[in-house]
């Protein structure tokens, strides 16, 4: 049944656009991708991933970026291509621009590239709360754990260097965690109402997960929609501040359905000239910042 109230049905959708994606045959979903094509040209392919899809295969995944890209080749080439490759990852409930190469060596060039921190890239992300300072850079390691609950499951945290002292308060240095990442993630409030904020990120470095880490274990404003880092102990739905919950008339019983609210707005990649590619958000995103009485940002 479809629910009366917009909200409801809003989220509704979004979720079944999720699964429908899972369900279309893999020549719909590469058509799908064709037709989200930012730009290309003999060594690149740049597309506007949908919400919802995966980029790899795995466990009760049909269909995924990956699996489709040699029909994707095709389709664009007209012709028997080579199948495109893939250089970096969005996670599945990521939105934004994404790189894909023609050629085994152009996607090794490219990958080298994000490698090397030489790939400038920028996120928008309407998180709870509001940073304090407004803006900075969270520079804390970071490593996969597994999480000890009655339903055990493995999540990203922090490792951080330095504790706090409990018996004189001061800052000491505490032994490396040899499986932790260095992460690196420079931060921007642009907006801020409805106890959200709207911030611009530039990820430094290329960890698992790492926007989300530092923004929820770092910077204590988890993304609006991320579910898995809005607790650490427990699988349950992100818990939304009142005044949130009445601007996106939502009740909190349905929260779990909110969708994550992180988009890749734009990527500088130095191939011979730097090329820069900029993706506008994704429609709920638009409508979520409207809801909460956000600015959209003028870039």
């Amino acid at each position: 049944q479809v629910p009366k109230d917009p909200t409801q049905r809003w989220l509704r959708e979004l979720a079944a656009l999720s699964q429908k994606l899972q369900q279309v045959h893999p020549n719909v979903l590469a058509k799908i991708l064709k037709e989200r094509t930012l730009y290309q040209n003999e060594e690149i392919v740049v597309i506007d991933k949908p919400y919802g899809l995966p980029v790899h295969g795995g466990p009760g995944i049909k269909n995924c970026i990956a699996d489709v890209l040699p029909i994707l080749a095709k389709m664009l080439e007209n012709m028997k291509a080579d199948p495109l490759h893939l250089c970096h990852r969005l996670d599945k409930e990521t939105t934004g621009v994404m790189v894909l190469a023609r050629s085994k060596e152009a996607a090794e060039k490219i990958r080298l590239l994000f490698k090397t921190r030489q790939v400038e890239k920028i996120y928008w992300a309407i998180v709870l709360g509001d940073p304090d300072p407004v803006e900075g850079v969270v520079e804390i390691p970071i490593v996969e754990k597994e999480v000890q609950s009655h339903q055990s499951h493995y999540k990203m945290t922090l490792a951080p260097n330095y504790r706090l002292c409990p018996e004189d308060g001061k800052v000491v240095k505490i032994r490396k965690n040899r499986n932790a990442e260095s992460a690196v993630t420079r931060y921007r409030r642009l907006g801020a109402a409805s106890a959200c904020s709207l911030l611009e990120l530039q990820p430094i470095t290329g960890v698992k997960h790492q926007i989300r880490v530092h923004l929820a274990y770092g910077l204590g404003c988890p993304i609006l929609g991320d579910h898995k880092y809005s607790h650490w102990s427990k699988l349950a739905p992100q818990k939304l501040p009142e005044l949130t919950l009445k601007r996106l008339k939502l009740e909190q019983s349905k929260a779990r359905h909110l969708p994550l609210h992180l988009h890749a707005h734009r990527l500088c990649l130095p191939l011979g000239q730097p090329l820069d590619f900029v993706c506008k958000a994704p429609l709920f995103f638009q409508k979520t910042l409207r809801k909460l009485e956000l600015d959209m940002p003028k870039d």
